[in-house]
């Protein structure tokens, strides 16, 4: 599966309000897999961005004077993005961004986002995976161990790197690391699979006492309480 994970910065928080995007970065993921491509572009947004906006991403009207516009980078983004599955955290905002820059063009040649790529909403899926926590990138980055000390700013294009990380956590497990030929032909050769003898005497079975029952216990209740009730062990104990 082609995924692209994606991030923007804008001038504002709502384009009907004739807020701009100011920066798009994206990063491709392959079968769980980083490939390295990635797309980037600041942008000119012919026009001055929120005091608010501008304390969280930096992006001066006198950087971008001279970056490219929208229109000039659009068919480019399109390609990039086609026919990929879109990750965005809080993806309604991202995705209602750059659909207005589209509407903008009124060229009638390029359609809605959705058109061309399936979305998942990263937010969502974290909030789904851990109720009334703080699901914000910050907080998902410290839940799961991902690096995340350069981003002092925000940016379209690190982000997006750092929610490829949180993402594929998230999922299943990070898979940033390929193993060589030789690494794999160690691999498969340490996992031979060994054959026992079937004449040998059956292994004794140590049950647990009482008290390391209720030690085990309490354990899974303070699991229980730190993953929002998503204890997996507690719902293979017998009832």
């Amino acid at each position: 599966m082609r995924q692209i994970v994606l991030d923007t910065e804008t001038t504002g928080l709502d384009p009907a309000q004739g807020h701009r995007v100011i920066e798009i970065g994206g990063v491709e993921i392959d079968n769980r897999r980083l490939t390295g491509r990635h797309f980037h572009y600041y942008l000119n947004p012919d026009r001055e961005s929120d005091e608010g906006a501008l304390e969280v991403h930096g992006l001066t009207s006198e950087f971008l004077a001279d970056k490219p516009r929208f229109p000039q980078i659009v068919s480019e983004f399109i390609e990039f993005v086609k026919g990929a599955e879109l990750v965005i955290h809080n993806a309604p905002f991202d995705v209602g961004f750059l659909n207005n820059e589209i509407q903008l063009l009124k060229s009638g040649k390029f359609e809605a986002l959705e058109t061309y790529c399936e979305i998942v909403d990263s937010l969502a899926l974290a909030r789904q995976k851990h109720p009334g926590q703080r699901n914000n990138l910050d907080a998902l980055c410290k839940r799961y161990e991902v690096d995340n000390s350069q981003r002092e700013l925000h940016g379209a294009l690190l982000d997006a790197e750092i929610l490829a990380d949180v993402y594929l956590a998230m999922t299943g497990g990070q898979t940033r690391l390929q193993l060589g030929a030789e690494e794999q032909t160690v691999a498969t050769a340490v996992r031979r699979v060994k054959v026992f003898d079937g004449k040998r005497p059956p292994l004794k079975v140590i049950r647990a006492n009482a008290g390391e029952l209720e030690s085990h216990s309490e354990r899974l209740e303070a699991i229980n309480k730190a993953s929002g009730e998503n204890c997996v062990w507690l719902r293979l104990e017998p009832q």
